[in-house]
C-alpha cells in the first residue's frame, strides 16, 4: 500500500452525517464487489468510541494503480453532492499501521436460536437449551447500517480499529474494505 484517497462528507441540512455514511458504505461495498478486488482497505480517521462514531471521513488505502482504477468506476454515482473526494495521493512518510475489522457480536439469542434451528433441523426447545440468553453480548463499537443485497435485510456493520502498530501486515480485504489481519496505514 503506497497511496490513499480521502472521502469527506459534506454538511447537509437534510441528511444526518450517519445517514450519509451509511449510503457511502453501501455504495463502496457494491463497488468493491463489482471490482472484484481484495486489495483495497478502508479506515475512518475520525473514529471515536465516546461518543461512538466513525466520523465524517473515510480513507481508501491501496496501491496507486488499484485505487486509480477503482476511482474511475461509477461506484460513487449519486453521492457527488454529499462528498468531497481527493485525488489518489501518496502516503505521508511517517505512518503507523492498524487493523480495521468487522466485529460480529452475538447480540440476539433468539435470532441465533432460529438460525440454529434452520441449519441443524432441531426443535425450538432444543435450540433454547443449547443457546441460552447468556450468549448475548452488548456492543459499544461504532457502526454503519447497511442493507444486505442477498436477503434485503438491514444490519449493523460494527467496525473496530485495532491498536497502532509499527509495521504493516499484508493480507486481503473483504468486500467492505475490512480485514481480520491485514493493516492499513494510519496517520
Amino acid at each position: 500500500m503506497d497511496s490513499y484517497v480521502e472521502i469527506k462528507l459534506r454538511p447537509d441540512p437534510e441528511f444526518a452525517p450517519q445517514l450519509l455514511l451509511n449510503a457511502l458504505m453501501g455504495k463502496l461495498h457494491r463497488g468493491l464487489v463489482l471490482a472484484e478486488t481484495s486489495a483495497i482497505g478502508i479506515s475512518f480517521p475520525d473514529n471515536t468510541d465516546k461518543p461512538r462514531s466513525l466520523g465524517q471521513r473515510l480513507r481508501l488505502h491501496g496501491a496507486a494503480s488499484e485505487l486509480g482504477g477503482f476511482m474511475e468506476g461509477r461506484w460513487l454515482a449519486g453521492m457527488s453532492d454529499h462528498v468531497t473526494v481527493s485525488v489518489v495521493q501518496p502516503l505521508p512518510e511517517v505512518v503507523g499501521h492498524r487493523v480495521v475489522r468487522r466485529v460480529q457480536p452475538k447480540t440476539n439469542a433468539e435470532r441465533l436460536r432460529r438460525r440454529y434451528q434452520r441449519r441443524h433441523d432441531v426443535s425450538a426447545e432444543e435450540a433454547r437449551r443449547l443457546i441460552p440468553d447468556s450468549v448475548e453480548q452488548s456492543v459499544s463499537l461504532p457502526f454503519v447500517t447497511l442493507r444486505s443485497a442477498s436477503t434485503d435485510q438491514r444490519f449493523a456493520l460494527f467496525v473496530s480499529h485495532g491498536p497502532i502498530q509499527g509495521e504493516a501486515t499484508a493480507g486481503v480485504f473483504n468486500s467492505y474494505g475490512l480485514s481480520q489481519s491485514a493493516t492499513v496505514p494510519w496517520f
